[in-house]
């Protein structure tokens, strides 16, 4: 009788191993097969380059976050640990226990410094470069932010399209693409891309720009076209939830892109309850659930 037992037991542990097994494979094939994958930034959920960030946007359910290369400032180039082996290994690890990939690098510095003025400009892109093949990651987000915004500064225009034509080079050799956001509508960040002429340059498209110039963002997103758009920033600033917010008609977006055969990373910059909006996990909890209920369902 106690060999029968034992030997029963054996059985039930290993059937219950074979379907743990089998539940993990179907999950990760299903997260394989996904058009569309759901990440936050990584600074805006107050883990600025910080392992902490993948077990939070676990936590959240975000399938990734954004990475940031770190601060800038007036240093010469990014305070980043990406280009020690230890740490990216350490970065790696994390990932890969939490399940949270890294849709993209990126250069969140140049929200307040200026990609036209700064000096040591191929110094930054190239140590981005460096981390994107140290941690196989395809896309580098590059914001132009408010000292290089194109249409209130529109002299910066020719250095800005010569060192992004710089830096596509660059990234082509690890196979990237940088996807560059500015405040132009669809039409003249269309026109603004063909004058790069560079395929590894492409747009990071952001919900609140088009809400900010008076568009569609649907009817933006076809007009910018499926070959420009890198990655999306899927959210609006802070006020509301995407779900409450009545400028964001969500599955019209999804519809839309669906048509475009656009497949790629939905990011949440922001989007939070002004009410509470330092509340992390509450604000992009509620952003990632409803998108994935959109796009993943």
């Amino acid at each position: 009788m106690i060999a029968n037992y034992f030997k029963r037991r054996t059985i039930v542990l290993f059937l219950a191993v074979l379907a743990v097994t089998f539940n993990n494979e179907v999950s990760a094939q299903s997260s394989k097969k996904q058009h569309y994958k759901v990440a936050v930034c990584d600074w805006m959920i107050l883990k600025r380059q910080k392992l902490g960030s993948f077990e939070l946007a676990s936590q959240i359910k975000a399938d990734g976050i954004e990475l940031d290369m770190g601060g800038l400032g007036s240093r010469e180039t990014f305070d980043s640990k990406l280009a020690d082996p230890v740490e990216v290994k350490k970065f790696k690890d994390k990932s890969k226990e939490f399940n949270v990939g890294i849709s993209s690098i990126a250069m969140s510095g140049f929200y307040g410094q200026s990609f036209a003025k700064r000096e040591t400009v191929k110094k930054m892109v190239q140590d981005c470069i460096d981390a994107m093949k140290t941690m196989n990651v395809k896309v580098a987000y590059l914001p132009l932010g408010n000292q290089c915004d194109l249409k209130k500064f529109p002299e910066l225009r020719p250095v800005i399209i010569e060192r992004l034509r710089w830096a596509g080079k660059q990234v082509a050799k690890v196979g990237g693409v940088i996807a560059v956001e500015t405040t132009l509508d669809a039409k003249a960040e269309k026109e603004f891309l063909k004058e790069i002429d560079c395929k590894r340059i492409k747009s990071s498209f952001n919900f609140s720009n088009a809400i900010e110039n008076g568009k569609d963002i649907a009817s933006e997103l076809e007009i910018l076209g499926k070959k420009n758009i890198a990655q999306i920033h899927a959210s609006n600033t802070d006020g509301f939830w995407i779900q409450n917010d009545k400028a964001i008609d969500l599955p019209k977006i999804k519809s839309t892109l669906d048509k475009m055969k656009w497949k790629g990373w939905l990011i949440v910059e922001r989007s939070r309850d002004t009410t509470d909006v330092y509340n992390v996990k509450r604000n992009y909890g509620a952003n990632v659930a409803y998108l994935k209920k959109i796009f993943q369902n």
